[in-house]
């Protein structure tokens, strides 16, 4: 078989209807139903129905991204699939792979996340931060630039660099007008696009520091199990088998920036030569492609992606 690596996404992936094409698999009724247990609401009718505002909401998303997660790999589990060689998450997909390598339970874990999305929420005033996406510009001048602009802004207004997706994309969060002026700045100094992006507070930056304070005592709360699967993390791009220090890599997650590309070479310098995205949707399929052609990227969301995944590994 062939070297794999599982990842799982994070918000952005979201929508109505996301696990239908499971239908009515075992595993996945028994995955929804834990979740909602653990939550006191039904997660189940919130991904089946929606509507896509409530779906949006921070959150609603970053529990139910994690359950739609943890579902495909448990199927993949259930119906004979191997152990990947790595895990990693982009952002909140972390906690779906600290779940798949038996750090966290999943009855923790949707608690968990539910916290920080609220922690995060709860942070930044709504439509005081704000986040936007970086196209064709090399993030060491995305960086440089946000320095920049946040230096001119007397340091009471910042804009960081938070989320590395690929060699040509980077994300962008801070206060509403730094952002702003970031964005003018780069499309200034050749950058194609700068989007801004429909979010409801600047994640990642180092406005998020409540926000991971809150997270920090929550986590100080949880038993930790030793991963079977090694997870690289986000934030140091590093496997973390301590329980303390996974601990405090995802408190650091959430006002520091995700190296999803650090991430991506370090699962290939691991003798990985394909990259399973576990979990609704196809975005670190297409960043896998922008950040090594010499990998395969394959999606794993429904009965059909699965007989597929099969083959290609086989």
């Amino acid at each position: 078989m062939k070297k794999f690596a599982f990842v799982f996404p994070g918000q952005g992936s979201q929508s109505v209807g996301m696990l239908d094409g499971w239908a009515d698999h075992p595993v996945v009724a028994q995955t929804v139903a834990e979740a909602s247990e653990a939550l006191g609401e039904n997660v189940g009718q919130l991904i089946k129905e929606g509507p896509k505002e409530a779906l949006a909401l921070t959150t609603n998303t970053q529990p139910v991204m994690l359950v739609a997660g943890v579902a495909a790999w448990r199927v993949w589990q259930a119906e004979g699939g191997a152990l990947p060689d790595a895990v990693a998450g982009h952002s909140l997909g972390e906690y779906s792979a600290l779940v798949a390598s038996g750090v966290l339970t999943l009855a923790q874990a949707t608690p968990l996340v539910r916290l920080r999305a609220a922690a995060m929420q709860d942070a930044v005033p709504v439509g005081t931060g704000g986040m936007a996406a970086v196209l064709g510009m090399d993030a060491v001048k995305v960086q440089a630039i946000c320095a920049e602009v946040t230096a001119q802004l007397g340091g009471a207004e910042v804009v960081e660099a938070v989320n590395f997706n690929d060699p040509s994309q980077t994300v962008i969060a801070g206060s509403k007008l730094a952002v702003e002026k970031a964005c003018e700045a780069v499309k200034a100094a050749g950058a194609k696009r700068a989007l801004p992006l429909p979010v409801s507070a600047p994640f990642h930056s180092s406005l998020m520091k409540p926000a991971a304070e809150k997270l920090k005592a929550a986590l100080a709360d949880l038993s930790f199990a030793a991963p079977q699967i090694p997870v690289i993390n986000n934030i140091d791009v590093t496997v973390q088998t301590d329980a303390d220090a996974i601990r405090d890599a995802l408190y650091r997650q959430a006002f520091g920036p995700v190296r999803w590309v650090e991430c991506v070479q370090a699962i290939k310098a691991r003798g990985v030569s394909h990259l399973v995205e576990c979990g609704p949707g196809k975005v670190l399929m297409g960043l896998t492609k922008r950040i090594d052609a010499d990998l395969t990227g394959a999606a794993l969301y429904d009965p059909a992606t699965l007989a597929d995944v099969k083959e290609l590994l086989a």
